[in-house]
């Protein structure tokens, strides 16, 4: 992994092959890979929260689905990615296992949404998933074959 570039929490990166992209600490959070394969530039987000219309003044572009997909998009082009775009996304736990809360306080749930409609309002599918259930995730995007490997915290490794 010495290789990749790492994206921290509530941030976002683009980059291009041979390059690759990892974050850590995917709880509640979500972590979005987009890619374009023509001239396979890619970019990764790792969200924290699902809407940005509830905070008021600075907002950190990254932490939010709402700003950070359409930011990354934007960077991503300034890259030279012209042809449409396909999504990768893991994350979205419900970290308190066994309690149960209310609908306004399950993030994960929340975040999974925010990030279906706004890539779907964006015409971008999601050809992969590795979302829910109690378990924290790792992701490192490979932006040469498109692959996403999500390692589980209980040490599982899954390649999308």
């Amino acid at each position: 992994m010495e290789d990749s570039i790492r994206v921290g929490i509530g941030e976002y990166k683009s980059s291009r092959d041979p390059q690759s992209l990892m974050t850590i600490a995917l709880g509640s959070c979500v972590g979005i890979a987009l890619y374009e394969p023509n001239t396979k530039v890619g970019g990764l987000s790792h969200i924290m929260l699902p809407d940005s219309t509830v905070f008021h003044g600075d907002k950190k572009i990254g932490k939010f689905a709402d700003l950070a997909i359409p930011s990354l998009v934007t960077e991503m082009e300034a890259l030279g990615a012209k042809g449409p775009l396909t999504a990768k996304i893991a994350g979205g736990a419900s970290m308190f296992k066994g309690r149960k809360m209310e609908s306004h306080m399950q993030i994960g749930q929340r975040n999974l949404e925010a990030v279906r409609e706004i890539l779907a309002a964006m015409n971008i599918p999601i050809v992969a998933e590795h979302t829910g259930d109690h378990i924290g995730r790792s992701m490192k995007f490979d932006l040469y074959e498109f692959s996403v490997c999500i390692r589980t915290a209980t040490r599982e490794y899954i390649k999308l």
